[in-house]
Parts: structure tokens; C-alpha cells; sequence
């Protein structure tokens, strides 16, 4: 007789039954578990394991299989969930990898690559990149920062930050800074225009026609920028540029001029001049904090969009497509709004002091260890 056909049915009782029942018919149950159950049922019918696994689509030892774990570990064993075929998990290697990223570099580089760090760790560039992304971590990039060591910087600070917020009343807020070296440079050939699947090109090299200077003052509430091109950028160009906002600006109104503190800026000649027009008001924001100074933002709108891609064969057109930038930004009337409280500043440069002293100790001078309260 073939062994195969031979019926070994269990009996169940009632409990077991409607467990087994409810566990087929939910909706949560996994599939294999499922089908674990329903073996158990069919074979108490009577069923033998060839005809049920034809009926499950199934092998017969795997009936066998479970039918016997059933009968001597009970109806738990049946959720068992076997791990899928793959490569399986290591443990603790997203926190190697981050470890490693963190605290090591590769020999004779500078930071980690996704292709170094996988054959470090022995596993695919995928997985290192997947894992850098969860925890956002960027090797490949850097910024830039510095610490101000002015020692009247929490006051200077407070002065700049306070006029950003809380503006005079019956005053304009102008923040003036000026633009040096604005190279006219020339391509030696002319590049491709933008089409679909391609974008647009230029030469490598370029011709030098020559520099220009850059007085701006931008005003901080209505985004107003006045401008100013010379080919210099000395106390005399300076006070050029003064004369030029005061006949920009007639009448009574105070000027608050947000500056930084250039020697230009300083200059005795400029001294006189502004105690000959008290209508002037200076705020002289923190030595390397040009990030305390709007203007230096709107800066960088000119650089990216009117003269890095530009080709200019003299000066004279340099100054032609910065005067048209400032034209059409002055036509939009939009500013910038500052947000950033004092408070907020402060703290944050005390926790980056902070780290700094517990990286390397002793780098940073008494000065700028002292703690900064308002």
C-alpha cells in the first residue's frame, strides 16, 4: 500500500477548532500561516497530505512538516515565520557605518565616498548609501563658518539684530556694503544654447577686460537697492556713494546705515562727513559676520543671476547688466525679511563654542570663550 494515500487524521477539540477557524478567515494573518491552519483542518476531515497539497498548491512533506509540529508544539508553532532567502540582516551594521563615518577617514583622502566605505564594510555602495540618507549624512559636502572675536560683539549684536526687528519709526534702514573686483570676463568662443537633454555650454577659458567696484545699499523694509559703480573702492569712492543716498533719500529722514567695518568705512574724511549730516545713523555689525549684513545676500542674487554666467567683452557692459539687475529687482519691490532673534543667535554660537573647545581644547582664545548673556 502507498504510504502517501494513507489517511492520519487528527482529532481536535472545539477550543482548537474555532482557533484555528478564526486564524484562517482573518484578513491579519499571514498567508503561510493560513495555510498552516487549513492543513490542520483538512487533515482532521480526513484528508491525507497528497490531497491536501494538491488542494494547496503545496508539497506533501511540508503537510507532514506541520501536522507533526502541531501534534507537539501546539497551535502556536504554526506562526513561525521563516526569513526570506537573501543576503540576511547583520546586526549593528548601520551603526558601524555611521561610527565609521563619523570618526574615521580613509587613508589618504579627506572623507568617505559611498564606494570606499562599501569595500571597508564588504558590502554593496547601495546599502552605505541608503543608510547615509536615513540618517542624513552628507561626507561629500562641507560649509563654511567663522567665529567672531570682536570683543564688543554681543553689543553690536544686539544693535544690528534690534534695528532688523524693530525699525525706527520715521527712518529708513539701509544695509550698505560694496562689491570689489567684479571681474568683465569674456569666453574665447561662444558657447552652446540650452535644448532638451542638453545644457547650455562654455568654454573653459576666458578673457579678462577688466574689474569694476560695487557701492550698494539695500533697503531693508521695501527691498529698494541703489547702486553705485566705480573703479576703485577708497574713502573718496565711499564718500561718493554717501553723497549719492542723500540725494536719493531728501529731507529730514533719519539713515540707518548698516556697515561693516571696512577701514573705507572708518576713514576720518567719513568720520566728518557724517558728523556734518546727523541725519546718518551707523550700526557696525560684528568683525567676520558679514552674514549679520542683508545686503551681502542680495549679493549673492547678483552674482548668481546676472554676472557668474554672464560674457561681458568690457566694463562698460559689466556695469550695463548689473544696472539692468538692479532696475528689474527694484521693479519687483521684494526685501528680505530678517527672523532670527538675538537670543537664538547667541545661543547657537555658544553650543558651536562648545563643541569646538570639546573637539580641540584650548582653540579658541579667551575672548571668544567668554559666555555671552544678554
Amino acid at each position: 500500500m502507498d504510504m502517501r494515500f494513507v489517511k492520519q487524521s487528527m482529532s481536535l477539540n472545539s477550543s482548537q477548532r474555532e482557533l484555528l477557524q478564526g486564524w484562517a478567515r482573518a484578513h491579519g494573518t499571514p498567508q503561510q500561516v493560513a495555510k498552516r491552519c487549513r492543513i490542520i483542518l483538512l487533515n482532521e476531515e480526513g484528508w491525507s497530505d497528497l490531497r491536501i497539497a494538491k488542494e494547496l498548491n503545496m508539497n506533501r512533506h511540508t503537510c507532514r512538516l506541520w501536522r507533526r509540529r502541531f501534534a507537539q508544539e501546539g497551535a502556536e508553532s504554526l506562526w513561525e515565520i521563516a526569513e526570506g532567502r537573501g543576503r540576511k540582516p547583520q546586526a549593528g551594521l548601520s551603526q558601524k557605518i555611521i561610527e565609521a563615518t563619523l570618526h574615521t577617514k580613509p587613508q589618504g583622502q579627506t572623507h568617505w565616498s559611498t564606494r570606499a566605505m562599501a569595500q571597508k564594510e564588504g558590502v554593496h555602495a547601495s546599502t552605505v548609501c541608503r543608510i547615509w540618507q536615513e540618517h542624513d549624512l552628507q561626507p561629500h559636502r562641507q560649509e563654511t563658518f567663522k567665529l567672531s572675536r570682536d570683543p564688543q560683539f554681543v553689543p553690536k549684536l544686539l544693535d544690528v539684530v534690534g534695528v532688523y526687528l524693530n525699525p525706527p519709526q520715521n527712518a529708513v534702514v539701509l544695509c550698505v556694503d560694496e562689491k570689489s573686483q567684479i571681474q568683465a570676463l569674456d569666453r574665447t568662443q561662444p558657447g552652446l544654447p540650452l535644448k532638451p537633454g542638453r545644457c547650455g555650454t562654455w568654454t573653459h577659458d576666458y578673457v579678462r577686460h577688466g574689474t569694476t567696484t560695487l557701492f550698494a545699499a539695500l533697503e531693508v523694509v521695501h527691498g529698494k537697492v541703489v547702486g553705485q559703480c566705480y573703479s576703485r573702492h577708497r574713502h573718496q569712492e565711499f564718500l561718493k556713494f554717501l553723497q549719492r543716498l542723500d540725494a536719493e533719500y531728501p529731507g529730514e529722514m533719519e539713515l540707518h546705515l548698516v556697515m561693516d567695518n571696512y577701514g573705507t568705512h572708518k576713514h576720518p574724511r567719513v568720520v566728518r562727513w557724517l558728523a556734518k549730516h546727523p541725519r546718518f545713523k551707523t550700526h557696525f555689525i560684528p568683525t567676520s559676520s558679514s552674514w549679520l549684513n542683508l545686503v551681502e545676500r542680495w549679493f549673492a542674487e547678483l552674482t548668481g543671476k546676472a554676472v557668474r554666467r554672464g560674457s561681458f567683452a568690457s566694463v562698460p557692459d559689466l556695469i550695463e547688466a548689473i544696472f539692468q539687475f538692479i532696475e528689474h529687482w527694484n521693479k519687483q519691490g521684494k526685501g528680505f525679511v530678517w527672523t532670527a532673534k538675538a537670543e537664538d543667535i547667541l545661543a547657537k554660537l555658544e553650543r558651536c563654542k562648545r563643541r569646538l573647545e570639546a573637539i580641540q581644547p584650548g582653540c579658541t582664545t579667551k575672548k571668544s570663550r567668554r559666555k555671552v548673556t544678554v
